[in-house]
């Protein structure tokens, strides 16, 4: 008689920081599902524990090890369990992560997440700590295996690294230098992922603009731009980071001219003056960003511009402080991602003087969250009476179920709960992937509501590839992203973007 089979070993993986970690999380899900792991319930406690971190802000160094300190009691009562780190931290922290926490298993970096199930089953047979960090990129990550949390959009990295030296990021120390993948393999991934049914795409790249330097083509980007204007069933093709040194106008002709490029750009401001814009070392000021903002509107009206802004930088003053809400008000932002500046050890910012004391920092964050909110409410009620097509989303209205509402992306990315009235429609004809026309009633600073009956539905095979996931047999629920989950790819990233 034959013994029974071990049950195949859960994992779960633990997402903080940029949509670059995000989709890399989407590559460890795919490489432990190929090594024959299979996702832990919700609460289901994993045998695998996988953490990929983010080094941008300065709390992510005590939610790691926070976390890691509450694994230790549920690992030392859990015989096999494994835990993992990666991503930036891990990069940056190396051994010394197993010295903070030496219940931690395999601590590998951000240019070798290939490894990690090798790591894992050598730290399981040497019963030791496996710690390999690379200096460099060994496999493009885009080859490996990938699970993707969405079954109609989906991110399509285009270049990892980054060339620039801003003064207050560590990503370039920890990511490397750019690396651009050349344009067929992007445009056969792009075609491989409408072929599954998906219908938007995000390219993604730490300055996704400056794709092409690599292999010396300055209007790459526009041209892949261009390219996937071409690919018959992809209906939505969006960008990030751009960084607004390199954003040249070919990039907006493209923008412009490619009916399926979204009128939709997240443009990193960080500060709107000239003298902290030199100190952070961003090779623009406040001038060219907003002729960039007012080229875009004048060859896209309806597109709709967001940022990321940093205040409290060493050195700013209140004179600077007010420089910054001049551009925000100037440049009318549909959204802001703000941040207090927080230093990062190994940055050259970290050690300025003049650093901004935390109560003037905290008070300046506010004003400007104040200012963003203004500005972006009535950015929004310019849009009320109009009839938007909006992609249906899952799970990004957190009160859709108590509100008797759904959600969806409009062209321009703006997040838009409709009622969900089908007095109009038949009642199950609205799958997530699908298209809905609805009436915009009503603008708030973060997002529209079209109350009244959903107008017309286009079924697509975004949605028809939703509903073959949905109806196959019931798995595990997805990567945990350490953000609020989405069902198309978060638009923007809960910490500053490297552009």
């Amino acid at each position: 008689m034959n013994a029974p089979h071990a049950p195949a070993r859960t994992y779960e993986v633990k997402t903080h920081g940029c949509q670059m970690n995000v989709h890399d999380s989407e590559r460890l899900s795919g490489l432990l599902e190929d090594a024959g792991y299979v996702r832990a319930g919700r609460e289901e406690q994993a045998d695998v524990v996988v953490f990929n971190t983010c080094a941008v802000r300065e709390n992510a160094d005590n939610k790691l090890y926070g976390n890691l300190g509450q694994l230790a009691s549920v690992k030392a009562v859990t015989p096999g369990m494994q835990i993992a780190v990666g991503g930036c931290l891990a990069q940056k922290d190396r051994e010394t992560i197993t010295t903070k926490a030496p219940w931690v298993d395999v601590v590998f970096g951000t240019h070798n997440i290939g490894s990690l199930p090798v790591l894992l089953e050598r730290a399981r047979v040497a019963e030791e700590a496996q710690v390999e960090i690379l200096e460099s990129l060994s496999v493009f990550p885009s080859t490996l295996p990938t699970r993707r949390e969405s079954a109609y959009a989906a991110w399509v990295s285009i270049s990892v690294g980054c060339n620039n030296t801003c003064t207050f990021c560590i990503v370039p120390a920890l990511r490397g230098k750019e690396k651009d993948r050349r344009p067929g393999e992007i445009l056969a991934e792009i075609e491989a992922l409408v072929a599954e049914g998906v219908t938007e795409i995000t390219l993604l790249g730490q300055n996704v603009n400056a794709y092409g330097v690599e292999f010396g083509d300055r209007q790459a980007f526009s041209k892949l731009l261009r390219a996937c204007g071409q690919v018959e069933g992809l209906e939505r093709v969006r960008f990030t980071s751009p960084h607004p040194a390199e954003f040249t106008d070919d990039v907006i002709e493209a923008m412009a001219e490619t009916p399926n490029v979204m009128p939709s750009l997240h443009m990193p401001l960080q500060s709107g003056s000239d003298k902290v814009l030199r100190d952070m070392r961003r090779s623009y000021r406040s001038s060219k960003f907003l002729g960039i903002i007012e080229r875009v509107r004048a060859a896209i009206p309806e597109a709709a511009i967001t940022t990321d802004i940093i205040v409290g930088f060493p050195g700013e003053t209140e004179e600077d402080f007010q420089a910054t809400l001049d551009v925000v008000r100037a440049a009318r932002f549909s959204s802001a991602f703000t941040f207090q500046y927080s230093k990062r050890p190994g940055t050259p910012a970290a050690t300025l003087d003049d650093q901004v004391a935390p109560e003037v920092v905290k008070d300046r964050y506010l004003r400007l969250a104040a200012v963003v909110d203004e500005v972006a409410w009535a950015e929004g009620k310019q849009l009320v009476g109009r009839i938007v097509e909006l992609m249906v989303s899952e799970g990004e209205g957190r009160k859709d179920l108590a509100t008797r509402r759904l959600s969806g992306r409009a062209p321009d990315n703006r997040l838009v709960h409709f009622e969900a009235d089908f007095s109009a429609v038949p009642e199950d004809s609205v799958r997530p992937g699908d298209m809905v026309s609805v009436s915009v009633t009503y603008a708030a600073p973060h997002h529209l509501v079209a109350d009244g009956p959903i107008r017309s539905v286009r079924r697509t095979r975004a949605g028809d590839a939703w509903e073959r996931r949905t109806s196959a047999p019931a798995a595990p629920t997805g990567v945990g992203l350490g953000m609020p989950t989405v069902g198309v790819p978060a638009p923007l990233p809960p910490a500053p973007a490297c552009g």
